[in-house]
């Protein structure tokens, strides 16, 4: 049974359908415990319903980020983690915080990765002109939105597109591409070798919303 500890900022939308896919598909795997940089995160109180253990660690509380990702590190270890997600978790990590759960860290970004790092992907992709965008999970490492990629979903843009409009399918294949990732990972199916995650079963790593053909 491995243990999974979940990092959020706001509402966690993306944690929920991590805690429900694990609990509906019988994942050999628990959520051991979410954490917060902010108290007020809507997410908690939902994890929190659930039965699961919630903590806060207040960035604010600390003198710099490294002390912040020190504290942070302990509250995780706590719960001896083999995987930690980041989950709309929105501080920037330390590259030691990085290097202490390498290979075990893993995130969630709204773009097809490299394309769009950062912030304001779906305003970006709408100015550029792209006809497709989508989600992108991968292993953490010290370069923001970059790491080896688990597996990313496809999401068409559509003529009158807005920014919200975009954002809220994108958000949707998120939910199914997230539970997706994880599940392989706690399964054992996934082998990171030269830079590059494969599947060991062959599977597809890449999900097609609907509108592509």
């Amino acid at each position: 049974m491995k243990n999974i500890v979940i990092l959020l900022s706001g509402r966690g939308s993306n944690m929920r359908s991590v805690v429900q896919a694990c609990a509906t598909e019988a994942w050999p795997a628990r959520v051991a415990a979410v954490i917060s940089n902010r108290a007020d995160a809507e997410g908690l109180a939902w994890a929190a319903q659930q039965g699961i253990p919630v903590a806060v660690v207040d960035h604010r509380a600390h003198a710099d980020r490294a002390a912040f990702d020190a504290a942070l590190a302990a509250e995780i270890d706590r719960h001896a983690p083999d995987l930690v997600l980041l989950a709309g978790f929105m501080r920037i990590l330390t590259d030691g915080f990085v290097r202490h759960y390498s290979g075990r860290l893993l995130n969630i970004h709204p773009s097809l990765l490299p394309a769009f790092p950062g912030l304001h992907t779906h305003r970006r992709a709408l100015e550029a002109g792209v006809k497709v965008v989508g989600a992108t999970v991968h292993v953490v490492t010290p370069e923001l939105d970059h790491g080896p990629i688990v597996a990313q979903a496809l999401v068409p843009v559509r003529s009158g597109d807005d920014e919200t409009a975009l954002a809220q399918r994108v958000l949707q294949a998120e939910h199914r591409l997230y539970p997706l990732a994880v599940r392989w990972f706690v399964e054992d199916r996934l082998a990171l070798q030269d830079g590059r995650v494969r599947h060991l079963d062959g599977a597809s790593q890449l999900l097609w919303e609907p509108g592509l053909g």
